[in-house]
């Protein structure tokens, strides 16, 4: 992890999300324009979302300038029970007045993976305003993650070709089974005034322990953002 890794130890689960989204909050608020997100699958954020979606928050986020991108999907349909783009339309974003245009998932349908790559690319570009991406101008205001058992965060698996990506912000990514997913790579994730990785659970101890301790070997460990890091876990990971 880098230098400027903070961790931000939660009680519990429920804590972890409530918390996650009143920080949240006060980084769109203090954000002037465009808001940016990426956005992570998986169970933990899921429950950030829901938090996100009650009366609380929708009268008062500013969802008419925050833009929602996503770190990774599974190359399946949209409405498929795996796809991440499912799982926050259904716990977020068909709760909320978010206008349509500020929602960009990833594409999955009537392409092959390499070109979904190069789709989403062409989305982060357009919106961004670049091609190439400026230190002092990161690409997201905050960007999700979550950690993996094995280390990976999105779709950077070990060993897999896209940890090795240096130019491209999107590439192709294959999950432990071999199945097709599509992921933001080091350079994208890198563009980010704030990343921060959520974890929950006593399976995910081991490998918490090692990713604050900066273990090179793990694809999580490797995201070095122009900005901050905070590792937002609760005592279950913490230990």
């Amino acid at each position: 992890m880098p230098p400027n890794a903070t961790l931000v130890s939660l009680p519990d689960p429920a804590t972890l999300a409530a918390h996650v989204a009143a920080w949240l909050l006060q980084a769109g608020q203090r954000t002037d324009g465009v808001f940016s997100v990426s956005l992570a699958g998986g169970s933990t954020p899921q429950a950030l979302y829901r938090v996100l979606a009650t009366d609380a928050y929708r009268s008062i986020f500013p969802w008419d300038r925050t833009h929602w991108f996503w770190g990774d999907e599974r190359f399946v349909p949209p409405d498929d029970a795996q796809s991440n783009a499912r799982m926050v339309r259904q716990a977020l974003l068909v709760h909320v007045p978010v206008p349509a245009a500020n929602i960009h998932a990833i594409p999955t349908v009537g392409l092959s993976v390499q070109e979904a790559c190069g789709a989403y690319q062409a989305t982060l570009v357009s919106t961004y305003g670049a091609a190439v991406l400026d230190p002092a101008r990161p690409l997201f205001d905050v960007t999700l993650l979550g950690l993996g058992s094995d280390g990976h965060t999105a779709s950077l698996f070990p060993g897999s070709a896209a940890l090795r990506e240096q130019v491209a912000w999107v590439a192709p990514g294959d999950g432990p089974g071999g199945e097709p997913r599509i992921t933001l790579t080091y350079p994208a994730l890198n563009s980010s005034r704030r990343v921060a990785f959520l974890v929950e659970g006593a399976g995910k101890r081991a490998i918490l322990a090692r990713l604050l301790a900066g273990d090179a070997d793990l694809p999580a460990a490797r995201v070095q953002p122009v900005g901050e890091v905070i590792v937002f876990a609760d005592a279950g990971a913490v230990g």
